[in-house]
């Protein structure tokens, strides 16, 4: 309770936003996945990635009211030396491509006049099928079997919640190398061994190639969050080469124009990009590339290895973490 009084009182004296000005500037890259109008629905699915509607809102009216909203073609700009962006800047992005990104985020971010950039798993958009991490939370979480045996031969007992997001952890560990048809065999037979059902959800997971098309006719981007969702960096150059190239192809005949950017999944393991990756995802023609490695992006950053700060679950927290990671910090 101090800690939050003392947060509130340094954001309202304008300490931190001097403090910023004082840093040098830049530009903070917000990463969000899902917003739903009640969290706690798919939680089972999709664990703490889901932000509620009411708190999404607060979250977008205090950058609309306190920052300058800014594209991620603006921040291309600004590494390539183009136009200063003014301070604060902040650039929204969110990742895989559920529908309530449309449905739901979209109408807020039009109304607030924000525009975003929306990362796709182009094979969960083609076969509307959630990306595998919560096909596999779900399977771990709602299977029958009392215990999971791993590929090494670990048996991980399953009598309670946490251990079984323990077990998801470790078989996350595994998938997350995985892409393809051998990241489906992996999930098939996982899901088997837990004597698992499939994900049925209520309404459908992820955004139609029409609401996809629809985001870029807006104020919006679309760039590419691979085909089936792996850590990049744990990949062979082959299958690496196959998730950038594939999903750029895939987008870029369905959008009817070039797509140049790129965000990294982070599902499991570290480093979720490589040196190789960076240099991987320039041959083929990506401009951008954003990580989940914390903090803000600065004149003269690769524009391939961006960084982002993740969102909290309230609006004062994000106001602090964002002052904050301008005066230099990572929050």
């Amino acid at each position: 309770m101090v800690k939050s009084a003392l947060k509130k009182l340094l954001l309202a004296s304008g300490v931190l936003r001097l403090g910023g000005k004082l840093a040098g500037g830049g530009v903070a890259i917000l990463m969000y996945h899902s917003v739903r109008e009640d969290p706690s629905v798919d939680c089972d699915v999709l664990g703490g990635i889901i932000h509620s509607a009411p708190v999404f809102r607060g979250q977008m009216e205090l950058i609309a009211r306190h920052f300058k909203p800014v594209s991620l073609d603006d921040v291309l700009d600004y590494l390539r030396g183009g136009k200063e962006l003014g301070t604060p800047s902040v650039a929204v992005t969110f990742d895989d491509g559920y529908a309530d990104n449309y449905l739901v985020a979209k109408p807020i971010l039009d109304q607030l006049g924000i525009p975003a950039i929306f990362y796709v798993a182009v094979d969960s958009i083609e076969s509307q099928t959630l990306p595998w991490p919560g096909q596999l939370r779900h399977a771990f979480l709602t299977g029958r079997a009392a215990s999971w045996t791993a590929a090494d031969g670990n048996v991980w007992r399953l009598d309670g919640r946490a251990e079984r997001l323990r077990a998801f952890e470790a078989a996350s560990a595994r998938c997350a190398k995985l892409c393809g048809k051998a990241q489906k065999t992996f999930l098939d037979r996982t899901r088997e061994d837990l004597r698992a059902e499939p994900v049925a959800l209520k309404e459908r997971p992820m955004m139609t190639w029409d609401e996809v098309r629809s985001l870029v006719r807006g104020e919006h981007l679309v760039g590419s969050h691979t085909m089936t969702h792996p850590n990049m960096a744990q990949l062979s150059e082959t299958e690496a080469r196959a998730e950038f190239s594939e999903s750029k192809e895939r987008l870029s005949q369905q959008l009817g124009k070039p797509v140049v950017h790129f965000s990294y999944p982070c599902p499991a393991l570290q480093p979720h990009w490589a040196d190789r990756t960076v240099d991987l995802s320039r041959q083929l023609g990506y401009e951008t590339g954003v990580t989940t490695d914390g903090g803000l992006v600065r004149k003269g950053d690769n524009s391939l290895r961006l960084h982002r700060i993740r969102p909290t679950r309230t609006v004062q927290g994000i106001h602090w973490n964002l002052e904050y990671t301008f005066m230099g910090g990572i929050a």
